[in-house]
């Protein structure tokens, strides 16, 4: 059966109400975007807790899905930027969930930078779901790249691919990553999805993720996912990645360019995909 998985940078909350992007302005066409479009799993980026609540409120006002969201601020609890996930609470069921941050010594410790050029705290958030519409299980796996450092981004997919492979140091042990489960990867990864690009080449280099832009059978117009406020560019500059285990069969995927008089609801744009997974 199939499920409609989407990215999204939400741009976080940082300018006043009056300011021409502010979240007040942006809220409601960002609402009715993802209104029209109801993914069965969002993978949110930057949300803050106040934005992470008015996006359920938003999402809440429809009638056709229920929705519930995971998440835990990079700075702890409700504090700072939250990689959560969203999710259409009638057909998936949380199994178990956990967050780690990009941290290399421990990666349980709160809000530690990989290293003097990061910009912030880094973290990924992962759920174990059970679908109920096949009773099959997989995993979501949503994370924010750090903008600064190009040694953190490579640890974030390092530490991504150890998390998957059960590789990743930590005592006590994390609990154990099903390898025979489907897998999605959602994610602002702050890199360019393409060879060559290290960060991209750890996730997809060996064929143990790959990338849904490239498996989709019906691909949508390429855009930078990035906008930057600006008009959209068709040029292949994708920062905003959906990827998935190789035998999750990708139907489509297409990158959103939806605005409102010319007003973007944030400056990245969101990533789709339509894809079927089997079940356990």
């Amino acid at each position: 059966m199939e499920l409609k998985v989407m990215t999204y940078n939400l741009k976080f909350d940082d300018e006043g109400s009056a300011a021409s992007n502010s979240w007040t302005t942006r809220r409601p066409i960002m609402a009715s975007l993802l209104k029209a479009e109801l993914p069965h799993l969002l993978g949110t980026q930057e949300g803050l807790y106040n934005q992470l609540k008015q996006i359920h409120q938003d999402l809440s006002a429809q009638e056709k899905r229920r929705y519930a969201w995971l998440g835990e601020g990079r700075e702890g609890g409700s504090h700072s930027e939250f990689m959560a996930i969203f999710y259409d609470s009638e057909r998936l069921v949380p199994q178990e969930y956990e967050h780690f941050w990009i941290y290399e010594a421990d990666p349980l410790t709160i809000g530690k930078r990989w290293d003097a050029n990061s910009g912030s705290p880094r973290m990924v958030t992962w759920v174990r779901f059970r679908d109920t519409a096949t009773q099959g299980e997989f995993y979501a796996v949503n994370t924010h790249a750090d903008d600064q450092s190009e040694m953190s981004r490579q640890a974030s997919a390092a530490m991504i691919r150890a998390r998957m492979n059960n590789t990743l140091k930590r005592q006590p042990p994390l609990p154990r990553f099903d390898p025979n489960l489907p897998c999605i990867v959602t994610g602002d990864f702050n890199t360019i999805a393409r060879k060559g690009e290290k960060a991209y080449d750890i996730l997809v280099g060996d064929g143990r993720l790959v990338d849904t832009w490239v498996t989709a059978k019906k691909r949508g117009q390429v855009y930078a996912t990035w906008n930057d406020w600006r008009a959209p560019r068709m040029v292949d500059e994708r920062l905003d990645w959906i990827l998935t285990t190789p035998k999750v069969q990708v139907g489509s995927t297409s990158i959103i360019t939806y605005q409102e008089k010319g007003q973007w609801p944030s400056d990245h744009c969101p990533v789709q995909a339509t894809m079927t997974l089997q079940s356990s």
